[in-house]
């Protein structure tokens, strides 16, 4: 079973009569950028895109567009659609839009456009994409996550029923970055999700491997988060991921994540925690 972060809305069928329309994707923008409905407007236009193209063209086929949206190469976090059919009026095909599909044409989520013409059936979808960090800005992301848990642990939460007082700050560890930029690499590269290696190794055995004399030892993962605030967020709401950032006997902390458009998840984060012997 394939493992995706994406959720996909499909939003239809307002079915009227339709023309050929050639610069629809133009229509769609000056509705999006003035507002409708009671709407405030969108500044940024949708941008064609021919993988959504594509997946508009694979939709028209039958079936559902979640499952178009699998076989195209557009990696997504969300995508809505509109279906139209048959009309010569092109003023009625606008005001159907407008009346029918405003919160999605208005939804500045989405940012790209496909669409595909099949005699007077138009079939149009729009998608947010699937926008990871780049690996350039690894260091500027484990820093932006080790912010986000010490702000957390600097105030008394409850982990599913365990209760913890506040409790002082961890410190980045490159060590501990090391061995959790092997787990990353390993999930994504072998393309599974779990805390056990593809080799059977434990957490412990990669803090040791990396050279991290330890006495407590802890792992974190999770798969498809853009942001380091969606998973650490991720993370605080998951009680047994919650009280390992809680821990008042871990000292030190180290996170990495690799991207693998290639992989199911698109991108695999890991996060240690240890104190050193």
């Amino acid at each position: 079973m394939r493992k995706t972060a994406s959720a996909s809305i499909a939003l239809c069928c307002a079915w009227i009569a339709l023309p050929a329309l050639a610069g629809i994707g133009d229509d769609l923008n000056q509705i999006r950028r003035k507002g409708c409905d009671g709407r405030p407007g969108v500044a940024q236009p949708l941008r064609s895109n021919r993988d959504l193209d594509a997946a508009a063209r694979e939709w028209s086929k039958g079936g559902r567009l979640s499952d178009a949206m699998e076989r195209s190469e557009y990696r997504h976090t969300e995508s809505a659609s509109m279906r139209l059919e048959g009309s010569s009026d092109r003023n009625a095909i606008l005001k159907v839009l407008r009346e029918n599909y405003c919160d999605t044409i208005t939804d500045a989520n989405f940012k790209d456009i496909g669409v595909y013409q099949r005699g007077d059936a138009l079939w149009i979808v729009v998608a947010a994409p699937f926008v990871t960090p780049a690996v350039k800005d690894s260091a500027q992301v484990s820093q932006k996550a080790l912010t986000l848990v010490n702000a957390a642990r600097a105030k008394a939460r409850k982990c599913g029923r365990s209760s913890f007082d506040a409790v002082p700050p961890l410190k980045l560890s490159a060590g501990l970055n090391r061995a959790a930029l092997i787990h990353s690499q390993d999930m994504a590269n072998k393309d599974f999700f779990e805390h056990k290696g593809s080799d059977g190794s434990k957490v412990s055995d990669r803090v040791t491997r990396v050279g991290y004399t330890w006495r407590t030892v802890g792992e974190n993962i999770a798969v498809g988060a853009q942001t380091p605030e969606a998973v650490v967020q991720g993370w605080l709401t998951s009680p047994g991921h919650c009280v390992n950032i809680m821990s008042p006997g871990f000292t030190d902390m180290g996170i990495a994540f690799v991207v693998d458009p290639k992989s199911e998840a698109g991108i695999y984060w890991t996060q240690v925690f240890a104190t050193p012997r």
